[in-house]
């Protein structure tokens, strides 16, 4: 348990200095920590009309979040592997990808190394972020869309005619092929920032905001390798097995 007193007491700084994910968590409270750097949270609170309780009680929440392992999600059935997915989906673009925008949008900083390198950046990340969205727009009403039909085939719910149209159009392995992998997409980030290298002199919005990056960046990679050797292997055997029986039932009628 954090001690309250102190933290609140404690400067945004030093907070964030000493664990970046209390950035997210003020972000999630609608508070931009570097506009706050040398503010306490507890006047950081009483101006956002916040209990500084809840707020620590919320970062103790975000930093014991445990993320399942590739090896647990194997085991699980393919619905709830697209229930994950869908959920990581909704936390990159109601979470991680608006902290990210407002950090490169709103951070400033005097040294003119870093200021031309934001201004690259602002004009870089929102072109990254409409592909993402496209991307994972696409993913949901191709990939999930398509093994939520052979559930729906599973349960009997279309004539077995309409069944063996809809197996034989736009397979799984069609879509697989398909699949892009978006960690090349912050290939560019990565030359612009020179791999998130940074000075140890460098401000804490700058090193919070590579951290974030190099964190997303990680997800990302994460999150492709789910796809690319759980979801899709899952999927293809689902889709199988599906035509299979489908195929059975129309002999024996």
């Amino acid at each position: 348990m954090l001690d309250s007193k102190d933290i609140e007491k404690s400067r945004i700084r030093e907070l964030v200095s000493e664990n970046y994910v209390f950035a997210a968590v003020l972000h999630y409270f609608g508070i931009n920590f570097f506009l706050y750097e040398q503010n306490s949270l507890e006047e950081v609170c009483r101006k956002f009309k916040i209990n500084p309780q809840q707020l620590i009680d919320e970062l103790e929440r975000w930093a014991s979040r445990k993320e399942p392992s590739t090896e647990e999600l194997f085991l699980r059935p393919i619905e709830v592997l697209v229930s994950y997915l869908k959920r990581k989906h909704y936390f990159f673009v109601r979470q991680e990808l608006p902290f990210l925008s407002n950090m490169i949008s709103g951070i400033q900083v005097e040294n003119p190394v870093f200021a031309a390198i934001l201004a690259d950046m602002r004009m870089m990340f929102p072109l990254f972020v409409e592909d993402f969205i496209h991307h994972i727009h696409e993913e949901e009403t191709t990939l999930f869309q398509r093994i939520k039909l052979l559930h729906e085939i599973e349960e009997d719910e279309y004539r077995l005619v309409d069944a063996l149209h809809i197996l034989e159009k736009s397979p799984i392995s069609v879509l697989s092929q398909a699949h892009e992998a978006h960690d090349d997409e912050m290939e560019g980030i990565r030359r612009l920032t020179k791999d998130y290298e940074l000075p140890e002199t460098a401000p804490v919005s700058m090193k919070v905001l590579y951290h974030e990056l190099q964190v997303f960046e990680r997800e990302l990679s994460i999150h492709a390798q789910i796809e690319d050797q759980l979801l899709f292997p899952k999927a293809m055997e689902l889709e199988k097995e599906v035509l299979r029986r489908v195929r059975k039932k129309i002999l024996h009628n």
